[in-house]
């Protein structure tokens, strides 16, 4: 016997999208988000080709286009003094039926939504879930004291969940003694359509172009002892992020110094869950597996979740849809956690032997075997949960 009704919980892109997908063969769907208005504001997105064949799967892949989503050509890594490259990995080679793209985070969220929308799902603002609870016929309690229940209920509201701890006990997270800023500047430095990472000490700054080119995404990451708190919309001061860099030189300064909002963040590693359903409960995105953005796979990590979670709904019986939709989830996502953690000790070389020889290593990869540096990635970028299994 199947499931014929669900609730999601969070309006981010996991539970949109696992909205819409539930929602694509006529489930009953309902959306809960705690905001008065799922809405985001200044911040961009890598999708890459593993997501983008989720969105295409969807039908809604031809809709980046029409948001002026800007096609990725190379990821470039280069040196903070002056932005002198180290080596270039050229996302064009080897890229097979999907693109990677640079996206606006509110275009992909109003895309999903649209999505959400005509497959009919009720979509309920200002709606905080206080509890969950697992069992026959799961359910929860908002906040104001009303209460829900449906045969399904996905929690896709980010790593601080209430189901996950209900799942799995109080969240182990650790402080990675790491923050990041974020922030959005006009175009005016002729960044081209490549995601540029600019590592310097302690530090690094990823940069790529949004909506046509028209504006540039800034993310900058800096190692410090000081705790900060997670979540994303943190104001802070953008004097801040430019003492922290002060150090870098070339195109990344000017960026940097164009800045004049900012938000910050702590970075925290959490594990990936043990127990991803109980009872009717299933997590979802960060829920399930938070993720540091190195490896820039978080949203496409939620993408891929949805598919697969509504894919093992829609054509498994309910006892097993769940277990297959773990199975086939927990393994993959473990792998990208890990791979993101160790990215930034990577980037974060002080000067040295240490760094010489590993930027050394880098530029002649990139130089006498692109296809290589490229294909390490064949893992991550080539894998379509849509194929017929």
């Amino acid at each position: 016997m199947g499931i014929s009704n669900a609730i999601v919980i969070g309006g981010g892109i996991g539970g949109l999208a696992a909205a819409a997908a539930l929602s694509r063969r006529g489930m009953a769907v309902t959306l809960l988000e705690q905001a008065p208005a799922i809405t985001e504001v200044g911040a961009g997105l890598q999708i890459s080709p593993n997501g983008i064949a989720v969105l295409r799967a969807m039908g809604l892949d031809a809709k980046l286009t029409e948001r002026a989503a800007v096609r990725g050509q190379a990821v470039v890594l280069q040196d903070y003094k002056a932005g002198a490259r180290v080596a270039r990995l050229d996302l064009m080679r080897g890229q097979g039926a999907y693109p990677y793209m640079f996206v606006h985070r509110a275009d992909l969220v109003d895309i999903l939504l649209g999505a959400a929308k005509r497959g009919n799902v009720t979509v309920e603002l200002g709606a905080e879930v206080a509890e969950v609870t697992p069992g026959a016929t799961p359910q929860l309690r908002l906040t104001d004291g009303s209460r829900r229940r449906a045969e399904l209920i996905v929690d896709a509201s980010g790593s601080h969940s209430r189901a996950r701890a209900v799942l799995n006990g109080a969240d182990q997270a650790k402080f990675t003694g790491q923050v990041a800023w974020r922030a959005v500047v006009r175009n005016d430095f002729n960044h081209p359509d490549e995601a540029h990472v600019t590592m310097g000490p302690g530090r690094h700054l990823v940069s790529y172009p949004l909506r046509g080119g028209r504006l540039v995404n800034l993310v900058a990451v800096e190692e410090r002892d000081s705790w900060a708190a997670e979540g994303w919309n943190h104001a802070d001061d953008p004097a801040h992020l430019r003492n922290a860099f002060a150090g870098f030189g070339g195109r990344a300064a000017a960026m940097i110094n164009a800045v004049e909002a900012c938000t910050l963040w702590g970075l925290h590693l959490h594990p990936v869950a043990q127990t991803w359903h109980q009872g009717g409960v299933v997590l979802l995105g960060d829920a399930a597996h938070p993720t540091l953005p190195f490896l820039a796979q978080g949203a496409n990590m939620a993408l891929e979740d949805a598919w697969v979670l509504a894919d093992s709904v829609l054509n498994h019986p309910a006892e097993q849809a769940l277990a297959r939709y773990q199975s086939l989830r927990q393994p993959r996502v473990t792998r990208v956690v890990k791979a993101a953690a160790g990215n930034a000790a990577r980037y974060h070389l002080r000067p040295g032997p240490l760094r010489s020889a590993a930027h050394l290593g880098l530029k002649l990869g990139s130089t006498l075997a692109p296809w290589a540096m490229v294909g390490a990635f064949n893992w991550l970028y080539h894998h379509d949960v849509t194929a017929p299994k």
